[in-house]
């Protein structure tokens, strides 16, 4: 119990006297999950409403891998990454692995199924009927989309949360292809996690801390922004 005090109080402290390293820190954590999310939300949310909106044979097994990418383990996504990147690997030409580079490239595969899954139960929920009426009124099938995106907008806004919340807070992937590199590669779960190692529990539960409430406050303007949106 003193233990869990002493993060809080060391925590509280940190931020306080907004101590340089954990602000690097913080900062380049959003850095890396927050251009993570914005690239699984290019490719999720595109993939997810064409497959919602598209008949194809095939579809339910395409559905089906979509929903098991919702629960991919990052180690496994961090260990493929690895190999790619890997000196030798097929990649191994771009030279990114150990880069802040290579850590946005691990997040957005592991977000970029769960933006998917979720866009795909929120374009699916849409009643079918709605889309015939917008294409009988002379709207073309782009426009048809945009209106479709713009009812779905609740929910699509929760698949940005999802997104969000599985990057920031993953710690596998981030050590396997960024390394923890002390003012480089070095972003909040690592760093917890190598405070814990050192057996720095104080220091490790203030970043633990400061890491929730970081998610939290992210969060909460995304829930406003949906709440406020929500229709009546």
């Amino acid at each position: 119990m003193d233990i869990i005090l002493e993060g809080i109080l060391k925590a509280f402290i940190l931020l306080v006297t907004f101590d340089p390293e954990v602000l690097g820190i913080t900062w380049f954590s959003l850095k890396v999950s927050g251009t993570a999310t914005f690239i699984s939300l290019f490719f999720g949310m595109s993939v997810g409403t064409v497959v919602a909106l598209t008949q194809f044979p095939g579809r339910k097994f395409v559905v089906s891998l979509i929903n098991t990418g919702m629960a991919l383990p990052p180690v496994v996504v961090g260990l493929f990454v690895t190999i790619f990147l890997w000196r030798n690997g097929p990649l191994g030409f771009l030279e990114i692995l150990y880069t802040p580079a290579a850590m946005i490239l691990a997040q957005a595969i592991i977000a970029t199924p769960i933006v998917t899954g979720i866009s795909l139960a929120a374009m699916q929920q849409l009643p079918r009927k709605m889309r015939l009426q917008i294409l009988a009124l002379g709207a073309t099938r782009l426009q048809m989309v945009r209106i479709l995106i713009r009812e779905a907008r609740l929910p699509l806004l929760a698949a940005v949360m999802a997104g969000f919340g599985g990057v920031i807070s993953e710690v596998g992937a981030s050590i396997m292809v960024g390394g923890n590199i002390k003012g480089y590669t070095r972003v909040l779960t690592t760093a917890t996690v190598m405070e814990t190692s050192r057996g720095n529990f104080d220091i490790a539960i203030a970043l633990g801390i400061i890491l929730l409430l970081f998610a939290y406050a992210i969060n909460l303007v995304l829930t406003t922004v949906q709440q406020r949106e929500r229709p009546r």
